[in-house]
């Protein structure tokens, strides 16, 4: 019998240890920080790096910690009810052009899936609610804006009675839009769809992570939270 082979560590052909480098992209993701910002934040902890080394983290392994984070919860919702989703789309200038990132929403808070696109028609509206169910299944209820591109592609993809349109329903999504909004200032924007899809991927699995419910929970409940989702976050791509 062929013994199973172990996969090899994205960390083999890196001098720097892998807790630096899970440091300073959650550093970089997680709080609205600049690159200079994260230097000089691990400098004082003694860690002498370059911005550019923490753009080339970023970039190199963001994705790679996105995807196992989103896997092992993919896998893990599938076994719950998905209760409702909330559904919304908001604009991101790139260069100057106007570009509209849509986001779904779970009843809990938690950011599903994000996608970019040029336009919020509906082919656009169709392609994110099929990739959003392709990967968590389809929704009880969805509760979206008036946008008729909404009504027009659930009408297509047979979720038309499921579709709740009221007034201050949809506040859940349009809070959560505000984590990126600060990220957004911060990083003075972007220049590229790839780039901002690509954050805007990886900044909602890792806000997903980090996301403990502090106001809804008491202060022991709420460190056990927080030590048990950095505990998590060590053991990424381990």
């Amino acid at each position: 019998m062929p013994r199973s082979r172990v996969p090899a560590s994205p960390f083999r052909y890196f001098k720097t240890s892998p807790e630096v480098i899970r440091l300073a992209v959650m550093l970089y993701v997680k709080y609205p920080l600049s690159l200079r910002n994260v230097e000089d934040l691990l400098a004082e902890r003694g860690i002498d790096i370059s911005y550019e080394t923490v753009r080339y983290w970023w970039n190199r392994f963001g994705p790679m910690f996105a995807a196992d984070i989103r896997r092992q919860r993919a896998s893990h919702m599938r076994g719950f009810r998905q209760w409702r989703w909330h559904l919304d789309e908001m604009y991101v200038k790139i260069n100057g052009e106007i570009h509209y990132l849509w986001r779904a929403v779970d009843h809990e808070g938690e950011i599903l899936e994000s996608y970019l696109t040029r336009t919020r028609d509906k082919a656009a509206a169709m392609t994110f609610m099929k990739k959003a169910m392709k990967r968590y299944g389809r929704p009880e209820a969805v509760t979206t804006d008036g946008l008729r591109s909404y009504k027009a592609a659930m009408s297509e993809l047979g979720n038309a009675d499921r579709q709740e349109v009221e007034r201050w329903a949809n506040n859940r999504v349009e809070n959560s839009h505000l984590s990126f909004r600060r990220r957004e200032r911060s990083m003075l924007r972007f220049r590229r769809m790839k780039t901002l899809q690509k954050f805007a991927s990886v900044h909602a699995n890792v806000h997903n992570h980090f996301n403990t419910e502090r106001h809804l929970i008491d202060r022991q409940t709420y460190k056990h939270r927080r030590s048990a989702a950095l505990a998590e976050w060590q053991q990424l791509m381990s």
